[in-house]
């Protein structure tokens, strides 16, 4: 156990955050959890016990509440992550930048551990400028802080993932969903509890230091078979429509332009069809960590999906689900 030993967790109200900063609560850390808009985050208290869970006002573009965030650190976790950009929250300001500023002033801040969150596909050299922030963020967390670990999960699921839901939302809408480049992208979807406790091993095990670790669950889907497995799950019966690289880049080009419009959030970004061109699936060549070598047996999508699914089914827990 970890007890009386502070994390600072950066992005914690996020999706994969709210798991982070309960696990770490539950295995006894003490937990402060920076974000921009702390009001929005008091959800997180019940996690922990009274005042294990402390939340602290924190924009990654502003370096001194960086700084003031890490005051007497003992390990940071930075899970600050865009999936698209708007305003001032850019790949760059956020994913690049931010991710820079943290790693250096939590070195500064004598910080012993120090966990950056990355994504399978991260690639300075890449043309999709979400995949090349993130691997420029990387080099700099290294040169900055070269114990860090860099974890690097593909598509995470669970409750209240933008993946899953996002397109079982979609299918009440619509009458058919997109196969983006034919939906034959191949994907390896981990469970976000896993990604938790990969996240909260890496702080206590002294061979996962410097190291990179790709998390992906047991097995590999194409696009069109996660779209099938979520719409079996849901009870919706909905075309497949496959859609070609270059009518899905402009139609995410348009898609941008309208989500910049305030409470509007694109379906689908010209940045984010680049992404799709290429598989997201761990590599296992043995050049990186995966969630094995942390002692985790990872979930896999079928064991999880039907109990959030379930909400979208017509008649919820009560519909008849086909043999």
């Amino acid at each position: 156990m970890a007890t009386g030993k502070l994390a600072v967790v950066f992005g914690g109200s996020g999706f994969v955050g709210r798991y982070v900063v309960r696990e770490l609560a539950k295995r006894g850390w003490r937990v402060r959890v920076a974000v921009r808009r702390p009001h929005l985050a008091q959800f997180l208290r019940p996690m922990g016990s009274v005042g294990q869970i402390q939340l602290k006002q924190c924009n990654v573009r502003h370096r001194p509440s960086v700084a003031d965030a890490l005051h007497d650190a003992d390990a940071v976790i930075n899970l600050v992550g865009l999936l698209h950009q708007t305003g001032a929250q850019t790949f760059n300001a956020v994913q690049s930048a931010g991710a820079v500023a943290i790693a250096a002033l939590a070195k500064e801040a004598g910080a012993e551990t120090f966990v950056h969150i990355s994504a399978i596909g991260a690639d300075a050299e890449s043309d999709s400028l979400y995949a090349r922030t993130k691997g420029e963020a990387e080099l700099a967390v290294k040169n900055a802080f070269p114990e860090a670990v860099i974890m690097r999960p593909s598509i995470v699921f669970g409750q209240e993932d933008s993946f899953f839901n996002k397109f079982a939302n979609l299918a009440r809408l619509v009458p058919a969903l997109p196969l983006i480049g034919g939906g034959k992208t191949r994907f390896q979807p981990v469970y976000v509890d896993d990604v938790a406790d990969a996240v909260c091993e890496a702080l206590v095990r002294p061979d996962a230091k410097g190291r990179i670790f790709e998390l992906g669950g047991p097995r590999i889907y194409t696009f069109r078979e996660l779209m099938e497995l979520m719409l079996r799950e849901t009870g919706q019966k909905r075309l497949l429509a496959p859609v070609p690289f270059p009518v899905a880049s402009l139609i995410g080009f348009f898609a941008q332009i309208v989500g910049r419009l305030p409470f509007l959030e694109p379906v689908l970004t010209a940045d984010q069809v680049k992404l799709l061109k290429k598989d997201n699936l761990v590599d296992d060549s043995g050049a990186v960590g995966v969630l094995g070598d942390l002692g985790i047996d990872a979930q896999t999508v079928e064991s999880v999906l039907p109990a959030y699914m379930v909400r979208y089914r017509k008649y919820g827990q009560f519909t008849k689900q086909a043999a």
